[in-house]
């Protein structure tokens, strides 16, 4: 349980022992708060995508990284078959102790069970990728995993706004060969550290181009308030 940060903050807080926050650093010299309530939400104070792509569901769903279990614990409530996945033992015990009924703790890449008509990958689930070349194995290996007809939803940033603008409206951006959507990220809760993981913010575009490698469709749904979007991704029936 000491490197798993995440799943670490979540058991206090199912357990009544919120006492902070988990704060996470990254690559982009960026400090922030990720407050343990919101990890906790319903429907009604989720965002308007996140809603969004709850009320598609349909069929049987996979959850991936799905945390606390918040999206599972209200698909089930209004009666879909729902599985959660993650490879965090804090969030798979969090989640189980809500009431989800079926929680697996894997890495997406080694779960290799069952199909399902609708595969979620919300809170910018797709960073899993964690890098923009890693995206086609992700997306592959996900495609394997969808019934015939089958529907990927998931949500993403283009996190452009981030880099300074010059003059002529271009951005700076590093000329480090590495896709400005590439993030590394650490961890910290009660003076404990996670080890650095690399996390993936990808733009509709390069989402749409990596989907069709993959001879899967690509619909931008949605807009959210920060640069943020929803798009279906489908396999043929």
């Amino acid at each position: 349980m000491t490197r798993d940060i995440f799943g670490r903050a979540l058991i206090d807080f199912q357990n009544g022992n919120y006492s902070e926050d988990i704060i996470t650093y990254s690559s982009l010299d960026e400090k922030d708060i990720l407050p343990l309530p919101y990890l906790f939400r319903d429907y009604d104070t989720m965002p308007l995508i996140e809603q969004k792509a709850l009320d598609l569901c349909r069929g049987t769903v996979l959850d991936v990284g799905c945390g606390s279990g918040s999206h599972s614990l209200y698909l089930q409530n209004k009666g879909i078959e729902v599985t959660g996945l993650d490879e965090s033992v804090g969030a798979v015990s969090t989640a189980k102790s809500r009431g989800i009924k079926n929680v697996i703790h894997s890495n997406i890449y080694d779960y290799s069970g069952m199909k399902f008509d609708t595969i979620l990958l919300l809170m910018n689930g797709v960073g899993i990728a964690g890098r923009l070349n890693e995206l086609p194995r992700l997306l592959d290996h996900l495609k394997g995993l969808l019934n015939p007809g089958g529907q990927i939803l998931v949500d993403s940033s283009d996190i452009i706004y981030m880099f300074e603008v010059d003059d002529d409206g271009g951005y700076w951006i590093p000329d480090n060969g590495n896709y400005y959507g590439e993030v590394q990220f650490t961890m910290e809760y009660k003076g404990l550290k996670s080890a650095p993981f690399d996390w993936l913010y990808v733009d509709y575009n390069q989402l749409k181009q990596a989907t069709e490698q993959q001879n899967l469709s690509c619909e931008f749904l949605c807009e959210g308030t920060h640069y943020d979007y929803l798009a279906r991704l489908g396999t043929p029936p």
